[in-house]
């Protein structure tokens, strides 16, 4: 089976930053990749890895919008025996996983404030401190950053701290979004269909221009992650061996009116509300891409939701 770790292009802006990525992967330089969700920001992350001299070691990933707020820090820096409540044992943390290796800190502007100031002091000072450990250990990581957000706007809003910006961004790479790569579209598309193909048991040898055509016009708003999905789910309705337009399925962000409107009097908090239902609804309950469509981080959705894991950790 094909492998989707590969990064393939045909945009030559996507062409400049693998090149600049490959350029500084021997470096320990931190980087700072910038793009929409979907657009393979994780996958430049491993690229960089992959290039580096630590390749034969760990390449570990976070992504801070996915832990609950209150289990990061021990995800990130382990805990002793006895450090709390329930820690029966000592937990290595990420940060010593990654030892010698490559750290993706995955949607870092998901990360509390009060926590940025111990991965500043990481970069600083090349040390990790486990909840109720006694001293610090020292670890040797390549830390690579991600981010769907500007951090600079954090940082004027005080909501990133401007060290650890400052730190991270030492070699910033910006990926465009799909909608601005029509060519990536087409060669992307046909390496999904193989692999879909070979996944599912497919033999499907044609994929029309009209099929084509039909992918380039849309606008992709989830990305790479979204047309493979869209691929995924034409290449299992089709029927025969020619992938036409008319069995690309795209799923459009969209409620009629008998399924979402609001009425004069509504309070902002019920439209607020009726808006994360449905939008939970058309995602069958996926928060990370109900999230993603409602503009906020996962974390906040949780908020939101009065989800009591989230409640229980702040």
């Amino acid at each position: 089976m094909d492998d989707l770790r590969e990064i393939i292009t045909a945009d030559p802006e996507v062409d400049r930053v693998i090149k600049t990525a490959k350029n500084v992967a021997a470096s320990r330089a931190t980087v700072l990749i910038i793009g929409e969700s979907g657009c393979g920001k994780e996958l430049l992350a491993r690229y960089i890895h992959q290039q580096s001299n630590r390749s034969k070691k760990n390449f570990v990933a976070v992504n801070c919008a996915a832990v609950p707020e209150g289990l990061l820090e021990s995800e990130l820096f382990g805990y002793e025996k006895g450090a709390f409540t329930g820690a029966s044992n000592r937990k290595i943390g990420k940060f010593e996983l990654a030892n010698d290796g490559s750290f993706l800190l995955d949607e870092i502007s998901e990360m509390p404030i009060a926590l940025q100031a111990k991965i500043l002091r990481v970069l600083q000072e090349s040390e990790i401190e486990r909840l109720g450990g006694n001293g610090p250990v020292k670890v040797d990581v390549r830390l690579i950053a991600t981010t769907n957000k500007e951090l600079s706007g954090l940082v004027d809003k005080n909501e990133f701290r401007s060290d650890l910006y400052y730190r991270l961004n030492v070699v910033p790479l910006r990926l465009p979004p799909l909608r601005s790569r029509p060519a990536d579209v087409e060669i992307l598309a046909k390496k999904f269909v193989q692999f879909s193909c070979a996944k599912n048991n497919r033999n499907l040898k044609v994929v029309t221009d009209g099929a084509l055509e039909k992918l380039k016009s849309h606008q992709w708003p989830g990305n790479i992650r979204e047309l493979q999905n869209v691929i995924e789910r034409s290449i299992l309705l089709c029927e025969g061996d020619r992938l036409t337009a008319d069995k690309i399925l795209i799923s459009e962000f969209q409620f009629s009116h008998k399924d979402f409107s609001l009425r004069p009097g509504m309070s902002i908090q019920e439209a607020e509300d009726l808006l994360i239902k449905k939008t939970l609804e058309f995602t069958k309950q996926n928060r990370s891409q109900a999230a993603r469509l409602l503009g906020i981080s996962v974390r906040t959705l949780r908020n939101k939701l009065n989800d009591p894991l989230e409640e229980e950790r702040k």
